[in-house]
């Protein structure tokens, strides 16, 4: 297709220059021959050859001599060949590229790579305009749209890594609750709301709906980090705004575009648990350091049966992740688009289907499926006609729709249960004894106490079936005024999004059955239900949701340059959308949020090189009192390009650095989502309970009407003060290079008063806006492009963000120690004990401080006595490790392209993160439950006294004192991870010629989640502190893409 657009525009170009007999070259110039010289002294011959940013041949570029008619037209590979003498600059030029200069001074072969038109008037979407990447002062990243098409039918799981100043982590690889975490420079408050406002074509919409737009169908993804940028959203952009626009049809005959993925997809990691063999001697270890008088649980004889494989429904050794789980499971993606149209109308149309499945088994035991299984489609329609000459109305229908097969319970609950699953202690399922040969029900096995959950039988004991839909409908009004006056134009948009959902839920009792006797000798056993159960699936229990929301805007847009050097835009923008849960359980819940807003802006340019823009914002929200009702937010923001200076030009420089801009910027922004509550102004009053409470021991009450919350009408917007402040550079041509320092400083953030004594006698809780954070950092990225003239071409890019916040303010308890204030540490920072070692024995106990978490055994964690009081209190607590979520970001990408073949890689990493491993969520034993192999491995024992070890003394019970948050479970989060890789190649157009349908295709391999480097081994560190869920995946992908 790339080699049909170069003819095709070549002989275009060559066309109109011919039939308009301009007067640069002959009417009989042949195609890579050069022009008649006017004069020959002093001349010499030079050839060369003009290349795309790809390193592509340009076929038809025109080559002109500087101040002289002389020049030559490229041949079909680029080439020409001119006599010049060494004081020549040579004018290239070809449509749709950047014209260049290029002095000659005694190069014999010339080779110039053109860079598109497009980069210099890139469309950015910024606060309810488009806007040219050039004249932004705001921090303002984009996303290629190709960057996001990664082996995954979950767009948020591309995010990690892509651009500077965004972090994004993914906690779950579950189909349908895989989304990603995301954050624009990093974690600002600890208030109610962290993560940034998300548009879909203007329309706020949730991560989840974020999460299943189709990569085929977007033409731009912003991610506004800075006030500037935000600011117009008011009440919504204190944390950043991410920005999706979907393509719009273009003029042109019809074009189709066609994509099919087969995707095979695997755990990157699984926790390893330990046989049943391992796991009796283990409990009987436990049992012993519980009570060295306690007869052991598993006899010589139940372990030597075990060891001998004598008969699995006596002696059990189930290994129930096998059993229950598939090796990998296979998804598909098919995507289809047309778009096309004329000067009247325009269209794009876009269909496309995912199927995901889980990895859960299905089984033969039941007439359903329990397995995940969701097939999702998305429908996107998108209309643009011309009224008049000077009316266009724009209709825009995004829909998608979703089928849900699935378990009873979540598959990270049933994976949770598979790691912790008993393997010794019954059968999955029993072989009917003689007296139950004939029963239609499924024998599943149970222990004798009924106190242990069969994971297989939970599983498969009922299923989950639903639908759910979300259609967002847009229309748009466009007119231009330039019969008022030139440049203006009056916008009005009205969206509207309507989600439903069902879920309907169906299941069954499953019979329960354990050893009654054993025959050892005829190897014959009996059977005894311990719960009776159901044969039948019961009544479908039926869950329903609603949700509206409708978003209306009407704005006057003034665009326009006076004497071709001052740029002067503005903007005038009224704003209200209603959001309505009509599933809600409360009275609060029910009624509509509704926001409404007053947005201007105005921008100055001056030929290019200083830029100046404004903003402010008048947004009022339901949430407050009519006296805090209304926020005004402003915004300001400069830019100088220096590089647009008659010196730079002049001087040369622009030779080595063609663009260099600063800019900077400050602004406030507000965010109303405060808190879960609404309606702050008023109280909520109770009745019942125990009402009020007297008494030394507060065990004297009096019932009666309670204050469950006390009206304030002072609460108001959360803050956030920003200023930033950055640096743009092109180098050569081949090098962009960005930098920018940012600081906020969050205030009025919503939170509890803690420094209010119990003698104040309030019965509610009181909350203000008392907290203050400041942050801060730096993020950037390196972009290089090279092409050469034999086809081959190589792209790199880096990008980085340091990201760190600090709370400033808290109204705290007066404590004793300076160290347990939160004043002064990062907003994820963590307290914990600090553990010194193992308790070596009984004597080691008695002479340390008191720790007051059952009774101590040597094996147990020791902690440091942090204030000296002699026992071991919550004030012995102290901050420890880095924040919970990174506060270094960085991406790295490499992409080779060689005559038709190319191969891209990226990788993202993690720093400065530490994480807490969930230790009463992998303890092992409670309730007879699994453990882990590491666990197993290396624990303190009586024949392995050590005082450092990954498990300490090992127990049937809860133990208190193991438990407790400590330097003992705290782990570095660092990771580094290879995220895609891909290899692909694109057909030449010579063999598609053939087909006469085909314009390109390419087929490819690809990847996601090949491979980690961290310092921990148990699961994938990105799970965090328990990785008992289900894992996350890695997926090998083939694909096809083909136009039409």
């Amino acid at each position: 297709m790339r080699k049909t657009l170069y003819y095709g525009l070549s002989l275009l170009f060559c066309g109109m220059l011919l039939s308009n007999a301009t007067p640069v070259m002959a009417a009989d110039a042949e195609v890579g021959v050069p022009m008649e010289e006017t004069s020959q002294q002093g001349k010499r011959s030079v050839t060369g050859q003009v290349l795309d940013d790809k390193g592509y041949p340009l076929p038809g570029a025109t080559v002109l001599i500087k101040g002289r008619p002389n020049g030559a037209i490229t041949d079909a590979d680029g080439k020409f060949a001119l006599e010049v003498s060494d004081r020549d600059v040579l004018e290239v030029s070809y449509l749709g590229f950047i014209d260049q200069d290029v002095e000659v001074k005694g190069k014999s072969n010339i080779v110039v790579n053109m860079q598109p038109l497009a980069e210099m008037e890139e469309i950015v979407v910024t606060g309810f305009v488009e806007q040219k990447k050039e004249s932004i002062v705001a921090s303002i990243e984009t996303i290629s749209p190709k960057d996001l098409r990664v082996p995954s039918s979950n767009l948020t799981t591309a995010l990690a890594g892509r651009v500077a100043g965004l972090i994004s982590y993914q906690r779950s690889g579950e189909p349908g609750k895989d989304n990603a975490e995301f954050f624009i420079r990093g974690v600002t408050t600890f208030g109610y709301a962290q993560s940034p406002m998300i548009l879909l074509d203007g329309f706020e919409v949730s991560a989840n709906e974020l999460a299943q737009v189709d990569p085929d169908n977007i033409e731009n993804f912003s991610i506004m980090k800075d006030a500037t940028a935000a600011a117009l959203y008011g009440s919504k952009g204190a944390n950043g705004v991410i920005s999706v626009t979907t393509k719009m049809g273009r003029e042109g005959k019809l074009a189709i575009s066609f994509r099919h993925e087969s995707r095979f997809s695997m755990p990157t990691m699984l926790p390893e648990t330990v046989d049943g063999v391992t796991y009796m001697k283990l409990y009987n270890e436990a049992l012993y350091n519980d009570n060295p008088l306690s007869p052991p649980r598993y006899s010589s004889d139940k372990i030597a049966g075990t060891i001998a494989g004598v008969n699995s429904m006596i002696y059990p050794n189930i290994n129930w992740y096998d059993a229950m789980f598939e090796n990998f499971t296979y998804n598909s993606h098919y995507a289809i688009n047309a778009s096309g149209g004329g000067k009247v109308a325009r269209y794009y149309m876009a269909l496309a289907w995912d199927r995901d499945t889980g990895i859960l088994k299905d089984n033969d035991l039941n007439n359903f499926r329990n397995n995940i299984d969701i097939n999702r489609y998305n429908i996107l329609a998108k209309i643009n006609v011309n009224l008049t000459r000077t009316t266009r109305f724009d209709i825009n229908l995004n829909s998608i729709f979703q089928d849900y097969n699935g378990p009873l319970h979540e598959a990270t609950t049933i994976f949770n249960s598979v790691m912790g699953g008993n393997p010794v202690e019954f059968p999955m399922v029993w072989q009917p004894d003689e007296e139950h040969q004939f029963v239609r029900h499924v024998l599943f096995g149970r222990d004798s106490d009924n106190a242990m959950a069969n994971p297989y039988a939970e599983m498969v004991r009922g299923f989950r079936d639903g639908f759910a839909s979300n259609i967002i409908t847009q229309a748009t009004l466009e007119q231009d005024l330039n019969f008022v006056t030139q440049g203006l134009l009056f916008r009005a948009k009205a969206s509207i999004g309507a989600e439903a959902s069902n879920m309907t839920s169906r299941s069954y009792s499953p019979y329960y059955y354990t050893l009654g006797e054993y025959d050892s000798v005829n190897d014959v056993y009996t059977l005894v239900n311990i719960q009776e159960g159901s044969e039948a699936l019961g009544a479908p229990s039926n869950a329903n949701t609603t949700h509206y929301r409708s978003y209306y805007e009407l704005g006057l847009h003034y665009n326009r340059t006076f004497a071709d050097a001052h740029d002067v835009t503005a903007q005038f923008i009224y704003t209200m959308d209603e959001d309505r849960n009509t599933s809600g359980s409360t009275i609060e819940e029910s009624l509509p949020f509704r926001n409404q807003g007053l947005r201007g802006r105005a921008t100055y340019g001056y030929k290019g090189r200083y830029m100046i823009e404004a903003s402010l914002t008048y947004n009022g929200s339901e949430k407050f009192h009519k006296s805090h009702r209304w926020g005004l937010f402003p915004a300001v923001a400069v830019g100088y390009m220096i590089s647009n200076e008659k010196f730079w030009q002049d001087g040369g420089i622009n030779r080595v650095i063609p663009k260099l801009k600063f800019k900077y910027s400050w602004g406030r922004v507000g965010n109303d989502n405060i808190g879960a509550d609404r309606f702050l102004f008023l109280s909520h009053i109770g009745h019942g309970g125990p009402g009020y409470v007297f008494g030394q021991n507060f065990n004297n009450g009096y019932g009666g009407f309670t204050i469950g919350r006390d009206a304030n009408n002072d609460i108001q917007w959360e803050i956030s003060e920003k200023q930033n402040i950055g640096l743009e550079m092109n180098i050569a041509n081949m090098i962009d290079f960005q930098v920018e320092y940012f600081h906020e400083y969050r205030s009025h953030i919503y939170m509890k008063r803690e420094n209010l004594p119990p003698s104040m006698g309030l019965t509610a809780d009181v909350y203000g806006n008392l907290g203050e954070v400041e942050s801060g950092g730096i993020d950037g990225s390196i972009d290089i492009k090279k092409g050469w003239s034999n086809g081959l071409f190589v792209q790199g890019r880096f990008n980085f963000t340091y990201a760190g916040a600090e709370i400033r303010v808290a109204p705290e308890p007066n404590y004793s120690y300076p160290w347990r204030s939160r004043v002064g540490h990062p907003v994820n920072q963590t307290w914990g004990y600090f553990a010194e070692r193992l308790f070596i024995d009984q004597s080691d106990i008695d002479n340390s401080p008191s720790q007051n978490w059952g009774v101590l055994r040597p094996g147990d964690i020791k902690y440091k006595d942090i204030n000296d009081d002699g026992v071991i209190t919550e004030d012995d607590m102290v901050p420890m490790g880095y924040p919970t979520s990174p506060e270094i970001n960085y991406g790295v990408g490499l992409s080779i392209g060689y005559k038709g073949f190319d191969i891209s890689a990226f990788a993202q990493g993690q720093d400065l993160v530490s994480f807490y491993i969930d230790r009463a969520g992998v303890s092992p034993f409670i309730g007879r439950r699994n453990t882990l192999s590491i666990v197993a491995e290396d624990h303190w024992s009586v024949d392995n006294p050590v005082s450092e070890t990954f498990w300490p003394r090992l127990s049937t019970t809860t133990n208190e004192n193991n438990i407790q948050q400590s330097s003992w479970w705290l782990r570095n989060g660092r990771i580094f991870r290879l995220k895609t890789l891909e290899v692909g190649y694109t057909f030449p157009e010579k063999w598609l010629k053939k087909t006469k349908a085909i314009q390109s295709a390419r087929i490819y391999f690809s990847s996601s989640n090949l491979f980690k480097i961290d310092d921990f081994e148990e699961w994938d560190i990105e799970m965090g502190s328990n990785g008992l869920g289900y894992p996350l995946q890695r997926v090998f992908s083939v694909g096809v893409h083909m136009t039409f």
